[in-house]
């Protein structure tokens, strides 16, 4: 992988945990509306720019974008953001109830994503890929890192942990409860020993983010395009990212609820036993999986194990947990044949708060409790070059968004060729 130190826009540490705002994609319009009106001058604003609208504005239109742009500078003179004055690698570290994870900020190449160095293992939606893609181009900067995966390596453990003995540049506890605490790596022997230890890696994985690195991705093409004068590297030649080894990362389960599928409790614990299930007995409490081909079952005010018996495919894609559900009971037994396009499934994490998915069952429908897709059956899935289902995985803790800001146009101008 080809990595390098950015250029970055980082919150004063007085104001760092009033402007961090939740990541862009896991709010709704209420919800980023409450938010942006509870916190001031929030980076919420400039991520969503339609919040300073009124209701009912159309939150694709030029204007809402321009004023991303308007709000990102207004943080810079109001010295809420700050500009280091070299490119440097920062670590990010989320600890949430002892669970603590810990990245490497830097800008990952637009190459190795073109080439396949950099997987996806999911497709991209065009209205959203087109938002981000305005967003950066109105901004001229890279608002929101993608998360991505790499394999263990001692070498990077070790450089990690010797600049985590100095003191952090933030430590604060958000709203959610989760502590973050950030590093600035300054040292040019650190850049080069990292740089170098990075280009052994093979590949890299995005786990969360597919959007920001397709957007970023498709700028730098457009610019070039628009730019055919420069030469030598260009900043939208790379894309902002936090790169977690993969050992650290923690997968949720991404629940699923059916509203209305048409059967009696009876009628659909014989289905599900039909499709191959074994069905426990009833119980109260939710029945949460602790391994993989087990699932909790609610229908009828009930929670029911299942395990799923038979003999799994050689297929990455096919021997997931989600797929065995979609292929057995969500398409044949539920009538969901499209999950991306049915109005009556709804998708859950586990972090949701107890009883959301009895809710959205409601009580004629059914609800499943699924084991967490794993960070090793991603890779794999990416490696073979194949996509998962919608909604496989659900990754916690959430990185926060402003925390790093990397305009594309500070310090960094393309040169023009010399006739």
């Amino acid at each position: 992988m080809n990595i390098q130190p950015l250029l970055c826009l980082r919150p004063h540490p007085d104001k760092v945990a009033q402007f961090v705002a939740p990541p862009y994609d896991t709010v709704d319009d209420d919800e980023a509306r409450a938010f942006v009106s509870a916190h001031p001058n929030n980076f919420m604003q400039i991520d969503l720019p339609q919040t300073s609208f009124p209701r009912g504005q159309d939150p694709y239109a030029p204007e809402v974008y321009a004023h991303a742009h308007e709000l990102l500078l207004d943080r810079q003179r109001d010295f809420t953001l700050l500009r280091d004055e070299k490119p440097c690698y920062y670590l990010y570290e989320l600890t949430d109830h002892g669970h603590v994870q810990t990245g490497l900020v830097a800008v990952c190449a637009v190459k190795d994503y073109l080439d396949g160095t950099i997987r996806r293992h999911e497709k991209t939606r065009v209205q959203k890929e087109q938002d981000r893609l305005n967003h950066i181009a109105a901004t001229r900067a890279q608002t929101s890192p993608a998360l991505i995966a790499y394999p263990d390596n001692y070498a990077v453990d070790v450089i990690v942990g010797a600049a985590k003995a100095a003191e952090p540049l933030y430590d604060f506890t958000f709203e959610d409860g989760i502590r973050h605490r950030v590093w600035r790596i300054a040292r040019e022997a650190a850049h080069e020993a990292l740089t170098a230890t990075f280009a052994t890696i093979p590949a890299g994985y995005i786990a969360d983010g597919h959007h920001r690195a397709a957007a970023a991705v498709r700028y730098c093409r457009e610019w070039h395009q628009e730019h055919p004068e420069a030469e030598g590297p260009q900043p939208c030649d790379s894309f902002l990212a936090v790169l977690f080894p993969e050992s650290q990362l923690r997968t949720l389960a991404y629940n699923r609820a059916v509203r209305e599928v048409g059967l009696d409790v009876r009628q659909l614990l014989d289905r599900v036993r039909q499709a191959g299930f074994e069905v426990g007995p009833a119980q109260d409490e939710p029945y949460v999986p602790q391994e993989r081909s087990t699932f909790g079952m609610y229908a009828g005010g009930s929670w029911y194990p299942l395990a799923w018996k038979a003999q799994g495919s050689d297929d990455p894609v096919e021997r997931l947990d989600v797929s065995v559900l979609q292929a057995q009971v969500l398409g044949p037994v539920c009538g969901i044949e499209d999950p991306r396009t049915d109005p009556r499934i709804s998708f859950w994490p586990a972090s949701a708060p107890e009883g959301t998915l009895e809710q959205a069952a409601g009580d004629g429908g059914v609800a499943f409790w699924l084991y967490p897709t794993s960070v090793r059956e991603l890779m794999a899935v990416a490696d073979a070059g194949e996509l998962m289902p919608p909604k496989s995985t659900w990754f916690w803790p959430k990185l926060l968004s402003g925390l790093f800001v990397r305009r594309l146009d500070l310090g960094e101008p393309h040169k023009a060729r010399k006739d």
